[in-house]
């Protein structure tokens, strides 16, 4: 079985073991499938090119406990090593809870925990340290051994060692204190891969300190793939079947509507709430069972399938695998699309997927995309679906502040500013305050927020310009959180935040700071496939928008 390393605190080393060990069994030849705990991103992505498969997230509170199981067995045993990167420390869940916490997922999958200490300076408190995570709890932990990081000599390691044997814990490895080791990050973690020139030569460096640092004896029988459930089936497919046969939205639907109301929103009307609608991926127009599909509930195909645009480059690329083969299994063609690069949208499109990523850091590349900004302002005239989270939420704004705090004109289909602000990261359960594109009245999921921009009133900086464009969604000039509304998405509230509208939708249009994982609300991409395919395609003239003739115009000033 293999083991789920984890750590007391964030930056005590779990990502740079879980690469060291995954370039070594690369280098060996050896495939590592990698799981990474919670909602992250950026570890993900890096894990998944250091290993060369991709990274699947186990998170229990976004997916639930039986997605867990499916997903991990089913990934896990087709490789012959597997690892579970944990997240932030080892008990650390919802508030002060232990609930999805590291020390949960390793309770849910039966895993022996390799706990990662930062020992630069401790030497004997380690004993103490190791003997109360050892056995804290619940949920108990079985602890296979210690792996220190940042030791600096031959002495402070006997030192470690010795306060180690006397509390009778293994030691897997000792990894020196050395800057190179350091991975580079920025506000929201650590740097996507792509941004990494120097990733081939840190993974040879990797599988290297690897196999001098590290009790591969020791180790390697711990990272050995789990078997296979007993009647297995693709995640994918039972996600699939999940949601057809679901009285509501997601795994855990659990709705807290009372006569029509949501405290502090409220709703288009005072009707009871609406029936969720689910579509059946077989009822879809241009969507049909056949030939060809892998076996499986709830999986569709067409002659030729739907294609939708999803932003992809170095400013729109928080994913998750599950959400491109959801949309697969249903019959939908997801094509990359860069607004960064000024690319149109793909002709024939019949939706537009805009993920989170760092639109921030790119904000004057992207105010100088002309073409792909009105490609986007056609596709939300023309009624096409439009479904944006998080950074993909910015784009769809009248301007976005960089870093630096000057101001960009974005796609300007939505009333606000987006300045940089106070950390929001956490949990979120999110109760929809109306029918939407992807979400029905009433209905309760988790969701995951995480992002240090604002929204701002756009009348607060004034107009754009005079000509500016129209607003597409036909949107009062509010935020959100504003009582009254016409366009409130949902009612949100976490451990320590208190209740607050957030986010837009309409028919067409779901935006919002929130990240999803489908496989917790497959009912979404079934609801997007269902929209996608009574959507008129994007005619090609329209998905160029060829630029005009004049230059680009500058970034709005602070002044408007």
């Amino acid at each position: 079985m293999p083991c789920l390393i984890a750590a007391p605190a964030s930056g005590s080393g779990k990502t740079l073991l879980s690469l060291l060990l995954a370039a070594l069994a690369r280098s060996r030849g050896l495939a590592l499938q990698p799981f990474k705990v919670g909602p992250d991103y950026l570890d993900p992505q890096l894990l998944s090119r250091v290993s060369g498969l991709s990274c699947r997230n186990l998170d229990p509170l976004l997916c639930g406990e039986q997605w867990l199981r499916q997903c991990f067995h089913w990934h896990g045993s087709r490789a012959p090593l597997t690892l579970v990167e944990g997240v932030m420390g080892l008990f650390d869940g919802l508030g002060p809870s232990s609930r999805g916490s590291s020390a949960a997922v390793a309770a849910q999958l039966d895993l022996p925990v390799v706990l990662v200490v930062e020992a630069s300076r401790q030497a004997g408190s380690l004993a103490a340290l190791v003997r109360g995570f050892r056995d804290h709890g619940p949920p108990p932990v079985r602890l296979a051994g210690v792996v220190l990081n940042r030791v600096g000599s031959e002495r402070h390691r006997a030192l470690l060692r010795e306060a180690l044997a006397s509390i009778s814990m293994p030691l897997l490895g000792v990894l020196p204190s050395d800057q190179s080791l350091e991975l580079p990050s920025r506000h929201l973690g650590l740097l996507p891969p792509g941004e990494l020139s120097d990733l081939a030569e840190r993974q040879r460096r990797w599988a290297h300190l690897a196999e001098r640092h590290l009790d591969l004896d020791a180790l390697w029988p711990l990272l050995q793939s789990p078997s296979p459930l007993l009647g297995a089936q693709d995640p994918i497919d039972w996600c699939l079947a999940q949601a057809q046969s679901s009285p509501g939205l997601g795994l855990s639907f659990s709705p807290t509507v009372s006569n029509g109301e949501v405290a502090n929103g409220e709703f288009a009307s005072g009707e009871a709430a609406s029936p969720l609608a689910m579509p059946s991926p077989l009822g879809v127009p241009g969507l049909a069972a056949g030939p060809g599909m892998r076996p499986g509930a709830g999986r569709a195909s067409s002659p030729q399938p739907l294609p939708i645009a999803v932003a992809s480059d170095a400013a729109f690329h928080f994913r998750y695998p599950e959400a491109t083969e959801l949309l697969q299994a249903l019959g939908l063609e997801p094509l990359p699309w860069s607004p960064l690069a000024d690319d149109p949208l793909p002709a024939g499109c019949r939706a537009v997927l805009l993920p989170g990523g760092y639109p921030e850091l790119h904000a004057a590349q992207l105010a100088a995309s002309g073409r792909s900004l009105r490609a986007l302002r056609t596709a939300a005239n023309q009624g096409l679906p439009i479904a944006a989270e998080c950074g993909g939420l910015l784009l769809l704004g009248r301007e976005l502040l960089d870093p630096d705090g000057i101001p960009h004109a974005m796609a300007g289909l939505l009333p606000f500013s987006a300045a940089r602000g106070a950390l929001s990261l956490g949990y979120r359960q999110a109760t929809a305050c109306r029918d939407g594109l992807l979400v029905r009245r009433g209905e309760t999921l988790w969701a995951h927020e995480f992002h240090r921009w604002q929204l701002l009133p756009a009348a607060s900086r004034g107009p754009i310009s005079s000509t500016g464009p129209k607003n597409s969604f036909d949107i009062a000039p509010e935020l959100p959180n504003e009582p009254g509304s016409r366009a409130n998405l949902w009612q949100v509230e976490g451990w320590g935040v208190p209740p607050a509208c957030e986010g837009w939708t309409t028919t067409t249009l779901h935006a919002t700071w929130l990240h999803l994982h489908w496989a917790g609300c497959p009912e979404i991409p079934l609801r997007l496939a269902a929209a996608s395919a009574r959507a008129v395609p994007l005619p090609w003239n329209a998905a160029s928008c060829p630029p005009p003739t004049p230059a680009p115009a500058s970034p709005v000033s602070a002044g408007g």
